[in-house]
Order: structure tokens, then sequence, then C-alpha cells
């Protein structure tokens, strides 16, 4: 890490951000008619491919939740959770429950100033809903 100049920033805080944001997060699936239920069950709203298709696409914000299809022989071997900013966070818990949808907990607040559950899709990806409390905790000194 760079040594921090008098003006306590560092060389690299200065510089612009070249990554300005994430346009899409593509998840693999099993099943896709599976994958499209689950989604558009949660509101995610398709914008390419479908039940049938190999490959599909969703809004999410102003960036994208990709599903692609893989064979059934190949096993995930990792742990992420992708974390959505939603308006109304018990609302799209009451929806994902009334789809018949079963997520972890009912939504709680943390202490970070969130309030969020955690679902996971039929193929074992983790998905986190949460919407912000009001303005952010301080940062610890």
């Amino acid at each position: 890490m760079a040594p921090a100049s008098s003006s306590g920033a560092s060389e690299r805080d200065r510089r612009p951000e070249l990554i300005t944001s994430i346009s899409a997060v593509t998840l693999a699936t099993h099943d896709m008619a599976r994958a499209v239920r689950f989604y558009t069950a949660l509101g995610f709203v398709l914008r390419y491919g479908g039940a049938a298709a190999a490959f599909s696409s969703f809004s999410a914000g102003s960036g994208c939740l990709n599903v692609t299809t893989e064979g059934s022989e190949r096993a995930w071997s990792w742990w992420g959770r992708i974390i959505f900013h939603v308006a109304d966070v018990d609302r799209l818990y009451a929806q994902a429950v009334g789809a018949g949808l079963q997520p972890q907990a009912p939504p709680r607040d943390a202490t970070w100033g969130e309030r969020y559950f955690h679902i996971s899709d039929p193929d074992g990806h983790e998905l986190s809903f949460a919407t912000p409390l009001g303005p952010p905790p301080p940062t610890p000194a």
C-alpha cells in the first residue's frame, strides 16, 4: 500500500476510479426453467432468454443478473453471496414467501445499517436483499 501523503490521502485515493459499476453478475444453473421461475417470483424482470434458453438475463437496477445453463454433472465448488439493494425488503420478503419460496429467516436489522434477508436459489447461490435503514454508521477509528 502506498504511504499516506501529508494531506492524509494516499496516492491511490487520489486517482480517478476506472471501475465505475458492475454491469452484470452471471450464475450457473442446471435447470433454466426452474431458475427463470425463481427469479421472476422474486420480481426480477426477464430481459433476454427464458425457460427454454441456455442463457437468460434479468434487470437488476442499473445492471443485469445473468443465468447460464451448465450440465448437471458439474458441481459448484465455491461459496459467494450477491447482495441487492431493494426499495422495501419486507415487501419483497412477503412476495417471496407468497410465491412459495423459502428465505433463510425473516428480515432483520443489521448493525451496519441495513434491514436484510437471505435466500438461496434452486442451484444453491446465496442472495441477500437489503434496504438501507438510514445514513451509514460511523466507521470505527
